[in-house]
């Protein structure tokens, strides 16, 4: 007779999550890193309950916000490669709308994320309760719905036995390689305090193991004879490479072969700066060095990346012959642009696909060709990077933080101006050391994403800092998680780089003819007091320590103070919002413009655009 225990769902879920194990670098840990958790009435009274009884498994950290928890736990989730996620729980109605763009953010950059929500009542008994949406027509309908479109996994739980069938699926979404995002599972306030008898073996504890799928070999010798007559290939490496753990294997492959390297955002630190086979990043926010040879290339190896627009210049970047190759676990994505699919792990892909090259390389002057590239671009970064009288820029102020980084310390920033600067600029001096969240390009992530990353680079025992490039849209936008920081003691240094409002799109109107309107604080209609924001006693308010240096030669002693200092810091540096943007490198980028407009300037630059189309690869 099986041996049972009576719990309720919320300890059950609990119980079964501390008992997930997995084992990284020799280590055997849980799988779930912890808990960011807001409690409210439709989490507290149980599931709140059931996480007190398993912190010392699974630790609890109090969120400020349940979005910023969400976009913690896909920074957690990155720092660990996907070995690990992190779970956020919310009460019903708004605290678990709050979590939606977060899961999306986890959805579009393909990162574990598991989400425990309040509901309405299984019994309808009380209804409608408090924060509950009705909908006449469909009573099983609620915000918790909302969440099917921006999950991988969603379910709600009806039943106390259920558990026993859905949380093995969440944890396998969660870990496959090719279908990992975010799960969501919606918990009935009654039901979470529901007992049930469940069979001990349910909570045994497991070892889990994140599977490598090999490529099927026919793909394999497919790839191999495109390779073989290419004249000028080139690898496109993304952020999958860092995830299957295929670094080494990249670099080999390309040294045996004499292939040249681009990165996308997302494999922004696949190679060091200095590896003589990167070519820099490819793109709209990349390098004249990457592009050009993207341009000449008549064979493209995508290994693990879904080649959005801003890798591909909305399908501009490539000849229109040129042949593309996808190495990628996912199917959808290895099949994506037309592309020979190869669909398998990157490492063992590589792997495979180098003992079907065998010895050979490609011809050596194309490598060359490309490596003299990669030498202009880094002759203009040293330029561009340089301080120089007038106001500073992103440029200018990435490169003397560049300059006092180490190669164990992680950056990490977001939307706005600074993934573009920071992709062309920032000179990779550790592999896996760049986060720039451009996947979903979410403003907020900058600040909380650097305290998830901090918090799993602590359970690492990772030495070095996490610096957090931020502009002042996205600070006034999230900045609670600086306290959050600051409580837990997982520091951070925060360089906020002020230039009055959104000055990249401010940027990105000029560009496309507009008027400045609406985007800075000194363009906007309905700014009648201007106030600028006193960043640092706004950090200082929440214990960190702050200070606002008066220009870029302050910048360096102010970061080597940060470095020296015990808790989160906040720099403050007032940058020039309409002069001094990194021009080159920019890949052509399809945008909506009007059609019909007063304005000449909108005609020129739809113009331009139009034209720009000429390049644009066409089919699948």
């Amino acid at each position: 007779m099986h041996q049972t225990v009576r719990l309720t769902v919320a300890q059950a879920i609990m119980r079964f999550l501390a008992a997930q194990m997995i084992t990284i670098d020799g280590r055997r840990m849980p799988v779930c890193g912890g808990a960011f958790a807001i409690f409210g009435h439709g989490n507290a009274p149980s599931l709140g309950e059931a996480l007190e009884a398993t912190q010392d498994i699974i630790p609890v950290y109090r969120g400020q916000n349940e979005q910023s928890m969400g976009f913690a736990a896909a920074a957690y989730a990155k720092t660990w490669l996907r070995q690990r996620f992190m779970l956020c729980t919310a009460s019903a109605g708004p605290g678990t709308a709050n979590l939606l763009t977060s899961a999306a953010l986890a959805h579009a950059n393909r990162l574990p994320l598991l989400m425990l929500c309040g509901d309405n009542f299984a019994t309808r008994l009380p209804d409608p309760v408090l924060q509950q949406l009705e909908h006449f027509g469909d009573p099983t309908l609620g915000v918790t719905d909302a969440f099917r479109t921006v999950c991988r996994y969603w379910d709600r739980i009806t039943h106390p036995a259920q558990v026993m069938r859905s949380l093995p699926a969440a944890i396998a979404t969660l870990l496959d390689p090719a279908d990992c995002g975010p799960v969501f599972l919606a918990l009935p306030q009654d039901l979470q305090g529901w007992a049930y008898d469940y069979p001990l073996a349910f909570f045994q504890p497991q070892d889990l193991r994140i599977r490598r799928p090999s490529a099927d070999p026919d793909e394999i010798e497919a790839a191999a004879r495109v390779l073989r007559q290419a004249r000028r290939p080139l690898i496109v490496a993304g952020g999958g490479v860092q995830y299957s753990g295929a670094v080494a294997a990249l670099g080999a492959f390309a040294r045996r072969h004499g292939l040249p390297v681009v990165e996308t955002i997302a494999g922004r630190a696949n190679l060091l700066c200095d590896d003589p086979l990167n070519i820099g990043p490819i793109g709209v926010t990349g390098s004249d060095s990457a592009n050009a040879a993207a341009a000449e290339a008549d064979v493209i190896l995508a290994v693990g990346t879904r080649m959005q627009d801003f890798t591909t210049g909305s399908r501009s970047v490539f000849a229109p012959d040129a042949r593309i190759i996808a190495l990628n676990v996912g199917r959808q994505d290895a099949g994506k642009h037309g592309a020979l699919p190869v669909v398998g792990d990157a490492r063992r892909g590589l792997e495979a696909l180098g003992a079907a090259l065998g010895e050979h390389r490609a011809p050596g002057g194309w490598l060359s060709r490309a490596q003299g590239f990669r030498a202009e671009w880094d002759a203009f970064v040293r330029v561009n990077t340089a301080p120089r009288n007038g106001m500073p820029n992103y440029a200018q102020a990435i490169g003397v933080v560049n300059a006092r980084c180490t190669p164990h310390d992680r950056i990490v920033t977001a939307a706005g101006g600074l993934p573009a600067e920071v992709t062309a600029n920032w000179r990779t001096l550790g592999v896996g050391t760049v986060d720039v969240e451009f996947g979903f390009s979410c403003m907020g992530y900058e600040i909380a994403g650097g305290w998830g990353a901090r918090i799993a680079r602590d359970q690492r025992g990772d030495t070095g800092e996490t610096v957090v490039l931020v502009g002042d849209g996205s600070y006034l936008l999230m900045n609670s998680d600086i306290l959050s920081s600051v409580i837990t003691g997982h520091k951070l240094i925060v360089v906020v780089l002020d230039n009055g409002g959104f000055a990249v799109i401010n940027k990105l109107q000029k560009n496309t003819g507009n008027a400045g309107f609406n985007t800075l604080f000194s363009n906007s209609p309905s700014v009648v007091a201007p106030v600028r924001v006193d960043f640092a006693a706004h950090a200082r308010a929440m214990g960190a320590l702050a200070e606002d240096v008066p220009g870029l030669d302050d910048l360096g002693p102010a970061f080597e103070r940060a470095r020296a200092a015990a808790r989160t810091t906040v720099i403050v540096l007032r940058i020039d919002p309409h002069e001094g943007w990194t021009e080159r490198g920019h890949a052509w980028w399809e945008v909506g413009t009007p059609e019909v407009s007063p304005r000449p300037e909108i005609a020129i630059a739809r113009a331009a655009i139009e034209a720009g189309r000429a390049g644009q690869r066409r089919g699948a």
